[in-house]
């Protein structure tokens, strides 16, 4: 995950400086990419070619261009390789994570560094606090209405939960999400506190899982 997460930091850094190279870049070259996106500027400007007319300007930037896209598909591909790797990793240890909805392997693999093993969280409210969506009050006097962000816990796992809430919320095909949603906005909830009740349910039943999961593996 960490060399993932390396490469795909590398990659997106390559691919600004592109962008960033192709608005500065002398006429003649910038013509070559207008109108593209970003997707097609860098196989662009991978296939560039220096000629022997051109200025130390101009040759300069289509080194620089040509060198910086083809880190960036390099980068890419690593990252590819590696996922691939991340996902046989999960199919081998908790293929359970990936039939949950709205898990992935990135997700699945994310949850499980964090989660680590059996009994190292020692309940799912410490998972929650862990994942950062335990609710903190924002008194007003004596009376809670309302719950502040929690900045708190580890920031990749609480990510991963709120693409979850994402996904559940954007697809159709999750009901109970989309009338839980639909309740909490007729009660006066914003979207934002909305999601942050959907991550602490995600958090609870997640956990539930990976330990009953755990269990059921050892006895396997």
């Amino acid at each position: 995950m960490t060399a993932r997460r390396s490469a795909i930091n590398a990659s997106t850094d390559a691919q600004l400086q592109v962008f960033s190279l192709v608005n500065a870049a002398p006429e003649p070259i910038r013509v070559r990419f207008r109108g593209q996106k970003l997707a097609a500027m860098l196989n662009t400007a991978a296939k560039l070619r220096v000629h022997s007319a051109w200025d130390v300007k101009t040759t300069s930037t289509v080194v620089a261009l040509r060198t910086l896209a083809r880190r960036a598909h390099a980068m890419l591909k690593e990252a590819r390789e590696l996922q691939k790797a991340i996902l046989a990793i999960i199919r081998g240890w908790r293929p359970d994570l990936l039939e949950e909805f709205g898990f992935g392997p990135i997700v699945a693999a994310t949850v499980l560094c964090a989660w680590s093993h059996p009994g190292h969280v020692h309940s799912e409210a410490a998972f929650a606090m862990l994942a950062g969506v335990a609710p903190i009050p924002a008194n007003s006097g004596q009376v809670t209405t309302r719950y502040r962000l929690n900045r708190y816990g580890d920031r990749h796992l609480n990510t991963a939960l709120h693409t979850v809430v994402q996904i559940r919320i954007r697809i159709q095909y999750q009901p109970a999400t989309r009338d839980y949603v639909a309740r909490r906005t007729a009660e006066g909830k914003t979207s934002r506190e909305i999601k942050r009740c959907l991550a602490r349910y995600v958090a609870r039943d997640l956990y539930r899982l990976l330990e009953s999961g755990a269990a059921a593996l050892d006895e396997a």
